[in-house]
């Protein structure tokens, strides 16, 4: 199946003010793709391209083979758009604000009827169906929210901060709704819950201050070791016998009892290697704990390098 999103070299100026900068990549069919960055990184700006709103200021995104300046109209047919603060109409019922949103897609009569049917039984819509939206409660705005991106069979479905506001049931049952999208659309989905990304994509981009720092930091996590290290020992002894072995890339002080580390290295053999060393060295190990490096600590190392590169 041929791509559905392709960006190349992409960037958008704001005046003076660049949001994003010469960002390139791919999206295939079926992916839920995690769009992870701090606040002002771009990930707002970014959808708004992808999604037509804005035309880039350099590069080029086609959507399901459309040109998002060119042909911004079929653009806008292929792609189902949760916004971060999606609007409801509070006058409006369920099913009515449902049709509303058919029609301005290009759906009328009984075809728009079938499509506000088939989105309010997927997002279980059935008890509010007949409900002004003002009395909705957070989850049920949400879903009614994603109802509205998915009428119409969307080619790629884009969801920003979708869990925003949301209590942990309903974080959870939106989770699970997303999962389900991904067997008849392609997804990408911008938030701040490292946990929640993690869950939930196959694939996980990160941006900072505009730039693609990578298009899968799940390639990543779990590819590093963390290690939970108690010592008897000078402490710069310490730092010094673990800088001077092979895949160590950190060693940070734990506050509490005085020989606790956090180190983390490439992978799993640096692990023996560090103790033979420590021991050899003089240093007493009374314990080392392993973990797999996981999404937060991926997200951490690529930010802060990105940083240090900058200053």
């Amino acid at each position: 199946m041929a791509t559905v999103v392709s960006a190349q070299n992409v960037t958008k100026w704001y005046g003076p003010r660049r949001a994003v900068a010469d960002v390139s990549f791919a999206i295939e069919p079926g992916e839920i793709i995690g769009l992870l960055g701090p606040n002002g990184s771009g990930k707002s700006t970014l959808f708004r391209m992808l999604c037509g709103y804005l035309a880039p200021s350099a590069g080029s995104i086609s959507v399901a083979g459309h040109d998002v300046v060119t042909d911004s109209l079929a653009v806008r047919q292929a792609i189902g758009y949760l916004p971060e603060h999606a609007p409801l109409y509070d006058h409006m019922r369920v099913g009515e604000f449902l049709n509303f949103m058919a029609n301005i897609k290009g759906l009328s009569g009984a075809e728009a009827r079938r499509a506000v049917a088939a989105a309010a039984e997927r997002l279980a819509l059935g008890e509010v169906f007949r409900l002004p939206t003002r009395k909705l409660s957070r989850g049920y705005r949400q879903r009614v929210s994603i109802a509205q991106a998915i009428l119409g069979e969307p080619t790629l479905i884009v969801l920003d901060e979708p869990t925003s506001g949301l209590d942990p049931h309903q974080v959870i049952g939106v989770r699970e709704l997303i999962r389900s999208l991904a067997e008849r659309h392609t997804v990408i989905l911008a938030s701040h819950g490292l946990a929640e990304i993690e869950k939930i994509a196959s694939r996980v981009m990160i941006l900072l201050d505009g730039r693609l720092l990578t298009g899968d930091a799940l390639a990543g996590a779990g590819e590093g070791l963390r290690l939970g290290l108690r010592v008897i020992g000078d402490d710069a002894t310490v730092r010094r016998v673990c800088a001077g072995v092979p895949g160590i890339r950190s060693v940070a002080a734990l506050g509490g009892e005085a020989g606790t580390y956090l180190v983390e290295t490439d992978g799993p053999a640096a692990a023996p290697a560090l103790v033979a060393a420590l021991v050899a060295g003089g240093i007493a190990v009374r314990e080392l704990v392993e973990g797999a490096t996981d999404l937060e600590q991926v997200f951490l190392d690529l930010t802060q390098r990105a940083r240090k590169a900058v200053a």
